[in-house]
């Protein structure tokens, strides 16, 4: 098995019905960037909207542009991507104590990817660390995790209404 197909795997464990989404991917770009990343982003957030189960809740929605994305991320340290991509995963955003998923579950399954793609893979969130703010990518909560070891790339996105 390739590494793609191993990301997607890894990835598809993390996934819950209308409320975790997730992908996992190959750039064709030649020497793929944070803007290649972002537009990865925005077409999640686009497939979002166009989902029946979210599209009530986004009337009008319209995905950030690819530089307002990428104003919205904060760099994660790679040693702390699995355990922020678990909670991304696991942890409901409104309802902390609420699992999307068992907490060992999604834990093994980011320690996985955040394997596959390596210690030099690099890492954002729409969360920024120093203060706990988070710069919403839609208009409800969102949560997300984007990693990429500039030839794969994954997407974690949770989303919840409240």
């Amino acid at each position: 098995m390739g590494i793609l197909a191993e990301l997607e795997d890894g990835m598809a464990e993390l996934s819950t019905p209308m409320r975790v989404y997730v992908v996992a991917g190959r750039f064709t770009e030649p020497d793929p960037g944070l803007p290649e990343l972002a537009a990865r982003i925005r077409t999640l957030l686009a497939m979002i909207a166009a989902d029946d189960a979210w599209r009530r809740f986004l009337p009008g929605y319209t995905p950030p542009s690819v530089p307002e994305i990428c104003a919205a991320l904060e760099a994660v340290e790679t040693d702390g991507a699995a355990s922020f991509l678990a909670q991304v995963a696991a942890v409901d955003l409104v309802w902390p104590s609420y699992r999307h998923l068992p907490v060992e579950t999604a834990e093994r399954a980011a320690d996985r990817v955040v394997s596959l793609l390596g210690s030099t893979a690099t890492w954002w969130t729409n969360h920024d660390a120093g203060c706990g703010a988070v710069n919403g990518l839609t208009p409800l909560f969102d949560s997300l995790l984007a990693g990429t070891d500039g030839e794969h790339f994954t997407l974690a996105l949770q989303i919840a209404d409240d």
